[in-house]
């Protein structure tokens, strides 16, 4: 594989294979042109020869042309046409018409929906002014969604307003892709859905997948079928006569790393136990099962059932791990028999900061593989966290920075254990995190009079013990790998071994539980304790309650 991480790394004994893919990409296509208004009197002047009778009126009549020509094409070929409500799932329907025919490529069906759009209001005057301007309010009205299979790609699907300015959405699948290269086909490839559950080398299908990225590919098929779709509305002539031309950014995009593991127990251990050590710590709200067969199967070369037995009911049961940070979603799940895959997911790609457009499609990719590499290392620094002797104590001492005496970390202190909770929730999120929303988190713990202020001093504590960095020529902060780890195990000491161990201390009968009951750890935490109620008794103060 071309990019290992830590938790790849850490379990790679229990692994067949792994790579790395894109999935699900959705384009914008638009004509700038006509997205002003001087814009669209010059084409509709070129289209027609005059723009005196543009109106409002006029310019409805391209949708009610689309509608009569997509009726007719559908009849005459024989296509299903489908009309959906606003916000029905259109996918499951449209993967139950793909043709059976390997060879088949073309349309094979087309739906009809509702949805809305920025139209164009047009009104003419008596000295032959023309007022043009978008209308205030969104206007649900008629998108065509062209189901199409392609030789290179297969199912992608166009979305196109009827109405000018002929906004156009593409959707397309990464998988689709790779699944078509020659190179793949020595790879004994086994395909479920999207996602390759078997394969004879990880590393190799990883580097035909990243030559996705290189290739062109992206608008050599936009303009192999988005000009047929735009037909309906503007013929051929039309086209060039105005010089039609779309431009294509990148609007959602899916990255996903795929760990197939060498028999289906490991994965249901491995996977429960990152759930289990991790999701109190990054404060993950959100985890959803859907129940399919109790256990997975031991065998590696167990039969799996045909995936018309599937659609309803997972095989086996799918834990999905889902954390939101604005646009941007990383999730954990299990896939098939024996797969595990983790997921960024960009539902707009204007929160990466960058441009956006096809030719800008490699530098975007690289920064989901950051992202992805930040969240794999950060769940395994959670979840098998291991630090230095005197660590704990070197957290506690004072350290100067210049002419600053910076204060130690009171591991006793309620806001000091709410800060690094904090952090260590945020240390997930893509591309860092910022002053305010540390605030915010702590704002939520009911630290009412919580600030930036104090946020940003709470921070300098972490960062003189190099556990947080900030992100050169940004206003944002990051974890290091010790960080991550040290504030996780001292969590784990505070809120989990501790109260423990106490909990055995005042009890009645603590001397039998003493020798009889502890583990390694709980007695030397034990002998911790004693030290601390000998430390307490000397300075007459209680460090714990």
């Amino acid at each position: 594989m071309i990019y290992r991480d830590e938790l790849s790394n850490h379990y790679q004994n229990y692994l067949e294979g792994s790579y790395d893919c894109i999935d699900r990409i959705v384009l914008n296509a638009y004509y700038p042109i006509l997205h002003s208004p001087g814009g669209l009197r010059s084409w509709y002047n070129l289209l027609t020869g005059s723009d005196k009778d543009l109106d409002t009126n006029h310019l409805m009549r391209f949708s009610g042309r689309f509608s009569r020509r997509v009726q007719a094409f559908c009849k005459s070929k024989d296509i299903p046409l489908l009309y959906f409500k606003s916000g029905e799932r259109k996918h499951e329907e449209a993967e139950s018409l793909i043709p059976l025919d390997k060879s088949f490529s073309g349309i094979f069906a087309i739906f009809v929906a509702k949805a809305p759009s920025k139209l164009w209001e047009v009104k003419q005057f008596n000295n032959k002014n023309i007022d043009i301007r978008k209308k205030k309010n969104l206007s649900y009205v008629n998108h065509y969604y062209f189901h199409i299979m392609d030789t290179n790609w297969g199912h992608i699907t166009i979305r196109i307003c009827s109405h000018p300015p002929f906004n156009c959405m593409i959707i397309l699948n990464g998988h689709e892709w790779v699944e078509r290269q020659k190179a793949v086909s020595k790879l004994n490839i086994k395909k479920e859905e999207n996602c390759f559950v078997s394969y004879s080398d990880g590393h190799a299908l990883s580097k035909v997948a990243d030559a996705l990225k290189s290739k062109g590919q992206l608008e050599k098929v936009c303009d192999r079928w988005v000009y047929g779709c735009l037909w309906f509305a503007i013929d051929t002539s039309g086209q060039d006569l105005t010089n039609f031309k779309y431009q294509y950014s990148i609007y959602q995009i899916e990255y996903s790393r795929n760990l197939l593991f060498k028999r289906g127990t490991y994965l249901d251990d491995i996977y429960r136990n990152i759930i289990d050590l991790t999701r109190s710590n990054l404060d993950i709200k959100r985890i959803k099962t859907m129940f399919g067969r109790r256990k997975r199967l031991h065998n590696r070369k167990s039969k799996t059932s045909d995936i018309e037995f599937r659609i309803e009911k997972p095989d086996y049961n799918l834990t999905i791990l889902k954390i939101h940070f604005g646009k941007l979603t990383v999730k954990l799940y299990d896939k098939g028999e024996r797969t595990l895959r983790a997921e960024v997911v960009v539902h707009n790609t204007k929160d990466l900061k960058c441009k956006r457009s096809l030719s800008n499609f490699a530098e975007i990719i690289e920064k989901l593989k950051n992202m992805m590499n930040s969240f794999m290392n950060n769940l395994q620094y959670s979840h098998s966290a291991l630090i230095k002797d005197n660590t704990l104590e070197k957290l506690t001492t004072p350290h100067k920075r210049g002419k600053n005496r910076v204060a130690g970390i009171n591991l006793f202190n309620e806001r000091n254990i709410s800060i690094m909770e904090t952090v260590l929730s945020l240390s997930i999120k893509p591309q860092g995190f910022m002053i305010s929303d540390i605030t915010e988190i702590m704002l939520k713990k009911k630290l009412s009079d919580y600030s930036n202020r104090k946020a940003l001093y709470d921070l300098r504590k972490l960062r003189v013990k190099d556990l947080v960095v900030k992100i050169k020529g940004t206003r944002k902060y990051i974890l290091t790998k010790e960080g991550t780890q040290i504030i996780f195990a001292a969590l784990s000491v505070l809120q989990k071994e501790l109260p423990r161990v106490f909990s055995v201390c005042n009890s009645k009968d603590k001397q039998n539980k003493k020798h009889q009951e502890l583990t390694t750890s709980e007695k030397l935490l034990f002998k911790i304790s004693e030290d601390i109620s000998i430390y307490e008794k000397s300075i007459g103060l209680k460090l714990v309650g």
